[in-house]
């Protein structure tokens, strides 16, 4: 079951949006509310797969949600104004609807969810994994073996200790998924930082690989790698 959150200020919207995903026989709506604090102290205690989040609300809007949230789940942008459509897609939103939303569009929207390559990540005896498709087919990446993650245009290059995968996806999706010691070090970088074998101001050194530390993530980087050692 998909997990879905609804965080919209608007009553008959949220209620559209019920209606909608009660159709959808994989989905689990587990929270809908106009509060956007109460969706982010819930999020925090359980697990949200998607979430429809509008823009435009009293407290916090979409945007400044999306820009608290560490690991945010997959989002589908909710609005009455267009403006925002470009600003959205810097945050790896999966689809952006304008209300009032036809059933067609949004399930439209929804079949981005199930098309996306990243399936779920699992525990197998106590080792995490990561699966994903690649060419097509299902692969089940250890996370141990992850090296780092880099982004690559509207896609993401994988490096593990064998061989380099290429999905489609974004850094904030992706990050939703790893365990605690993978950070993001840079706009374009995930490293896994159990694997950093050196650390400067401006990397890290993985195997023979310097993995750029931007001064925007420098700080939380190394209290992390303090906390792993």
């Amino acid at each position: 079951m998909i997990k879905i959150g609804i965080i919209d200020d608007e009553v008959l919207a949220r209620k559209v949006l019920e209606d909608y995903c009660s159709k959808i026989d994989n989905f689990e709506l587990v929270l809908s509310t106009g509060n956007p604090l109460e969706f982010i102290n819930f999020a925090q205690q359980n697990d949200v797969d998607l979430i429809f989040l509008d823009i435009e609300m009293p407290e916090l809007n979409g945007i400044e949600i999306l820009s608290a949230m560490i690991n945010p789940p997959k989002v589908i942008l909710t609005t009455a104004y267009s403006e925002y459509a470009l600003e959205s897609y810097n945050y790896g939103v999966l689809d952006y609807l304008l209300k009032p939303i036809k059933i067609e569009r949004f399930l439209k929207a929804i079949n981005k969810v199930s098309a996306s390559n990243i399936i779920q990540t699992k525990e197998h005896t106590g080792n995490e994994e990561l699966q994903i498709k690649h060419d097509g087919m299902p692969v089940n990446i250890s996370f141990k073996s992850i090296l780092y993650i880099q982004s690559f245009g509207n896609y993401l290059k994988i490096f593990t200790d064998s061989r380099m995968y290429l999905i489609s996806e974004t850094l904030i999706n992706m990050t939703s998924l790893l365990s605690e010691n993978f950070q993001r070090t840079h706009k374009s970088y995930i490293a896994n930082l159990n694997r950093v074998t050196k650390a400067t101001r401006t990397h890290v050194l993985i195997e023979d690989k310097k993995v750029p530390v931007s001064a925007m993530y420098k700080v939380i980087v190394f209290k992390k790698m303090e906390a792993l050692r």
